[in-house]
């Protein structure tokens, strides 16, 4: 299954909004939402099947039986993370607990285990026509690498005859991302014409070179700022890296993203921009055409 991993460098730059036309364009059977943090892509998609759920389990967290627990205080005055407190009885802070077992291995009688703790929430839209995973994290889990990884996997035995799958990631550079970036053939850098939106690219496009992989970048809303738009297109040409198009502001995307459609669903400048966007990036996925940068 070649993979095709959409990203951007920070949030808010229509990453999302140009995975959903990618495949809204390639009608692809198999796709991925890995922005477990902010899922969004189910409300682009109009998922009409109710999905499959299943809880994930993340870092166990500590549970003190009261019934046990002789107060001598030894669990708080140990705990680095100040996640015990004291009430009436002792009780742990899940949100504070980062299950370390310290509080479990200093108890005299045994009265603190780790127990598995759900973090998040794994979903899968099934039908005979397509696969879609994606998976929500609970507030305040720190486990959003791993449930990535989850997502992908779900993906991948959910449709394992499946020749193309497109993953839309998380914006950044953490754990969710290097996660994302695990096993795909592709990664198409969906860049922002401002200050931060330059550096931010440049950050990711480091992080791919660090995995070997493939890497192309194409602007949105290009002419909120026609000259950074041309320094991404001159960096890119500079680092030898596929610049694959620009994507302008359009207030007709604005009003096709709020009714819950993609920017190619109805005919619009941005719209128009995808496809063309699309079609190189699939050339330089599948290799039909080496010399993209334009």
């Amino acid at each position: 299954m070649k993979q095709l991993l959409i990203l951007s460098g920070k949030g808010g730059t229509g990453k999302t909004t140009i995975a959903s036309a990618f495949i809204k364009l390639t009608k692809a059977n198999a796709y991925a939402d890995c922005d477990v943090d902010a899922p969004n892509l189910h409300l682009i998609m109009n998922q009409s099947v109710v999905p499959k759920t299943t809880d994930y389990y993340g870092m166990p967290k500590a549970d003190i039986n009261t019934m046990l627990c002789i107060k001598c205080d030894k669990c708080r005055q140990n705990c680095r993370f100040d996640a015990i407190k004291v009430d009436k009885d002792y009780k742990v802070d899940p949100f504070a607990c980062e299950g370390c077992g310290v509080c479990e291995a200093i108890c005299p009688v045994n009265a603190v285990s780790l127990k598995p703790h759900v973090a998040g929430e794994l979903k899968l839209y099934e039908d005979e026509k397509s696969v879609f995973s994606t998976a929500q994290l609970k507030m305040g889990s720190g486990t959003s690498g791993k449930l990535v990884t989850e997502v992908k996997n779900q993906m991948k035995s959910a449709a394992e005859n499946s020749e193309f799958a497109i993953v839309d990631g998380s914006p950044g550079i953490g754990c969710p991302v290097i996660a994302s970036l695990s096993g795909v053939d592709m990664v198409l850098i969906v860049a922002e014409p401002s200050i931060s939106g330059i550096s931010d690219m440049e950050r990711i496009l480091k992080t791919t070179a660090i995995f070997q992989i493939k890497a192309a970048v194409c602007v949105n809303k290009y002419d909120t700022n026609l000259s950074n738009s041309e320094k991404i297109e001159q960096y890119c040409k500079k680092q030898g890296i596929p610049f694959i198009g620009k994507v302008p502001f359009d207030m007709e995307a604005v009003k096709a993203i709020n009714n819950g459609k993609t920017i190619v669903d109805s005919e619009c400048a941005s719209g128009q921009a995808a496809k063309e966007i699309y079609q190189r990036a699939i050339d330089l996925l599948f290799d039909k055409n080496s010399n993209e940068n334009a």
